[in-house]
């Protein structure tokens, strides 16, 4: 069985694909202090939970913070007997090489998410990825990384505002039912929601203009359906896009005789 890892500021997600389809998927937060047999432990006691029986034989890392990388090779070496691959580092291969500026470095997350989207709608094609940061991937007709946009998370600029305005609460963000909050939470609310809306269409807009071409867009990230109800801001949600994607990259190695 394969472990796909897929580790991101706030949170890390686990997911075992048995070969023909992901079996299980679970999710911890980030911490660079949690040692391998921190990992282990929770990961073979979900594992029973769920009736996983199965060996892990391989697996494969995505990480936007380096400092947990160390902890996760060792989880893999010590416990399951294999050298994972790490995308972004030596060893690990894409099917089509970025496209940037020299001495760039693209995060792995939106490399993943590149091949996952070409593989599975062609190339053309916007992925826009809710995370800690809200992510533009722009992924050529080839499928190449080539680019794209960071800005805020939603979950960050909550954050932010409360941090920076004192008088102002830490709000959940949901869909509103008004523009016009007639209350402190309903005005951050609509604020935050709508100005998200937004930001992806004016940034969807401008990327299609600079391309001069149809550009498909897609989702994926925790609070993607939230933004997709009722406005045709996204042609697909993709929930397991990353994981896709990592699945992908491990298979197009192994191929490679990595």
């Amino acid at each position: 069985m394969l472990l796909c890892i897929d580790c991101g500021n706030t949170n890390t997600v686990f997911s075992i694909w048995d070969g023909e389809a992901f079996v299980s998927t679970w999710r911890i937060a980030t911490d660079h202090r949690r040692t391998a047999d921190e990992y282990f432990v929770w990961l073979n006691t979900l594992k029973k939970l769920h009736d996983i029986d199965g060996k892990v034989t391989e697996a494969i890392i995505s990480s936007t913070v380096p400092r947990v990388v160390f902890n996760l090779r060792v989880l893999c070496s010590r416990y399951y007997d294999c050298r994972p691959l790490v995308v972004g580092k030596p060893g690990c291969e894409l099917p089509v090489a970025p496209r940037v500026d020299p001495g760039t470095t693209v995060g792995p997350d939106r490399l993943v998410n590149t091949v996952a989207g070409y593989d599975r709608h062609g190339g053309n094609l916007v992925v826009v990825d809710f995370g800690t940061a809200t992510t533009f991937d722009v992924v050529d007709d080839d499928g190449a990384y080539i680019g794209g946009v960071i800005a805020p998370g939603v979950n960050l600029s909550l954050e932010a505002l409360h941090m920076a305005a004192a008088a102002l609460p830490h709000v959940d963000i949901t869909h509103p039912e008004r523009v016009i909050g007639t209350n402190t939470v309903a005005c951050i609310q609509s604020g935050i929601y709508w100005g998200y809306i937004g930001l992806v269409e004016g940034i969807v807009r401008q990327i299609r203009a600079e391309r001069d071409r149809p550009m498909r867009v897609i989702a994926t990230g925790g609070l993607a359906s939230l933004f997709d109800q009722g406005f045709d801001l996204f042609d697909k949600v993709e929930d397991d896009l990353t994981m896709h994607g990592l699945r992908l990259i491990n298979d197009y190695n192994k191929g490679l005789g990595a």
